[in-house]
């Protein structure tokens, strides 16, 4: 999503109170981050802090929960950063759609680095990324595009998507697979790394538009359908699938992560709501944002934490994963 497109679906529907209740003692905490800087993903650091990426104003930013405090950097002129993630040299990596590149921030000076893409690729829509097990980052283009990059070796290639538009989240599993979802081509799609060859696999809804994925610890892939609003599970060992429609009338499923219990959540437009999922009981539970249009665009966490961006309010918010003792 760019800049404009980002903006323009932040003006969304008033929300909407779920009729059914949040369950368990969970603990929700927000984080305001400047008014008007354009929230968009975020990353857990192994240090404590989270890094978030402001899609609205080009910055990347750092969150330290102790105290509420943040810091940015910027990215460059006409930046417009989309998904980040932390590498394996513990620094954050943003697909910058706005400068068409890869970056990379040294946690230490905020140094930024640039991989541009190749010219022939000037306007990817560069989505989300994430490392594999041999430290190549594979990312996502919604104009139609993957692609990876070597960092130690600096080279990067960029592959066309089967049915063209749509790639948007991605995802690595415990077996090293990498899986991409495609928003306009309603797919999931396996990628060989030896090839850079994407496999296409149809959800079981049709149209249902996959928007992001996340590996569970048994290698199974799930999805958010943003159009159905259904959560789906695609296990490849068995080749098969389960899908469940979230609570509520007509949600809209946009965000997925998979937490180190194998819970699964989730993020409801509609409902304004971060929601959970416990596939062993079927059951969910509805965390309703305290502020109209929270618009949660991804989620991330680390074990006893679920950290996502208010991107309609501008503010980090953290729910404890794990009933409190």
């Amino acid at each position: 999503m760019n800049r404009r497109q980002f903006l323009a679906s932040s003006i969304a529907l008033l929300a909407t109170r779920p009729s059914f209740a949040q369950e368990g003692p969970f603990r929700t905490k927000y984080y305001p981050i400047s008014s008007g800087i354009g929230l968009h993903d975020l990353a857990p650091a192994p240090d404590g802090t989270v890094w978030f990426t402001a899609q609205g104003k080009g910055l990347l930013g750092r969150l330290d929960p102790k105290d509420g405090s943040h810091k940015t950097v910027s990215l460059g002129q006409g930046a417009a950063p989309h998904g980040v993630t932390i590498g394996p040299d513990g620094a954050p990596w943003i697909t910058e759609g706005g400068q068409n590149a890869i970056a990379r921030v040294d946690p230490s000076d905020l140094k930024v680095t640039l991989f541009r893409l190749p010219e022939k690729f000037a306007y990817a829509n560069l989505n989300t990324g994430v490392f594999d097990k041999d430290g190549t980052y594979w990312f996502t283009g919604q104009s139609g595009y993957y692609g990876r990059l070597k960092p130690n070796a600096g080279g990067m290639d960029v592959f066309r998507a089967p049915k063209g538009v749509g790639p948007c989240g991605i995802t690595v599993t415990p077996k090293g697979d990498v899986w991409y979802a495609s928003l306009a081509g309603s797919y999931i799609a396996r990628i060989d790394p030896a090839t850079g060859s994407a496999s296409v696999v149809e959800p079981p809804t049709p149209s249902q538009g996959s928007r992001r994925v996340w590996s569970d610890s048994k290698s199974r892939i799930w999805v958010s359908e943003w159009n159905s609003g259904h959560v789906s599970v695609h296990d490849p060992a068995e080749a098969s699938w389960k899908t469940w429609k979230l609570p509520g009338e007509r949600p809209r499923t946009y965000a997925v992560y998979v937490d180190d219990k194998d819970k699964i959540w989730l993020t409801d437009f509609s409902a304004n709501a971060i929601v959970r999922f416990d596939p062993a009981t079927e059951r969910f539970n509805v965390f309703a944002s305290d502020k109209a249009n929270a618009n949660v665009r991804q989620l991330d966490g680390r074990p006893g934490e679920l950290w996502g961006c208010e991107s309609g309010n501008d503010r980090i918010v953290m729910i404890q994963t794990v009933a409190a003792g």
